[in-house]
């Protein structure tokens, strides 16, 4: 299997990277960094590139491929403007949707969304979130994966706060399947999804975590 991957160089999408790079189903992984992973492997190809609007000019790189696993984003503290929140969260991954469809029809597009993102909600980011889940499911049937606490070793990009406070949120929220979950999980439980062929709906952390267990069982 091939997979394009957004969002490499973050705690999430470096925990989707490591899962795929490890997976045995997994052949080759593009990666669609503006700067470089800093990884080197055989399965990984790194598709440097700037505009996540504009892919015309490397199309091809959406070709061939069975998923896009999709784990761009920023923290609201970082980018609290919501034009530019809207632009991440939801413009990206609906222009990276459309090329994938595009050039490779059948694949699944996976959108990593955040924990209680729902349209109706009072908090901007989540409320740009679960804007995008909605426009993602309609128009692609897109699973999406709203996260709680993700656990692994921090990225660069981090808010140093985040960084600062992850022993004491590690204590809280560990214990629950509900609450916490490690990057690499992410990772299994998108590729386990995409063995099944789940599509168009929500996987909240819980059912990532059975997801990721599962993955984990049979590979």
């Amino acid at each position: 299997m091939n997979v394009v991957l957004f969002g490499a160089t973050g705690l999430a999408g470096g925990g989707v990277l490591q899962a795929c790079l490890a997976a045995p189903d997994v052949t080759e992984v593009r990666a669609f960094v503006r700067r470089t992973t800093g990884v080197s492997d055989p399965k990984l190809r790194e598709v440097i590139h700037g505009d996540y609007l504009q892919y015309s000019l490397i199309a091809n790189a959406f070709a061939g491929v069975e998923a896009c696993f999709f784990c761009l984003g920023a923290s609201v503290s970082q980018v609290p403007d919501e034009a530019d929140y809207r632009r991440i969260h939801q413009r990206f991954p609906l222009a990276a949707a459309k090329m994938l469809r595009e050039k490779s029809p059948g694949a699944t597009f996976h959108y990593l969304s955040g924990g209680r993102a729902h349209v109706n909600s009072r908090w901007m980011w989540a409320r740009v979130k679960g804007e995008a889940e909605r426009d993602l499911m309609d128009q692609f049937d897109a699973p999406c994966y709203p996260p709680a606490m993700i656990d692994g070793e921090p990225a660069a990009s981090q808010p140093r706060l985040t960084i600062v406070l992850r022993p004491l949120l590690r204590l809280i929220f560990k214990p629950f399947r509900g609450t916490y979950i490690m990057n690499t999980d992410i990772g299994r439980a998108m590729l386990e999804a995409q063995r099944q062929g789940l599509r168009r709906r929500t996987f909240e952390n819980a059912e990532m975590r059975d997801l990721a267990d599962r993955y984990r069982a049979t590979s």
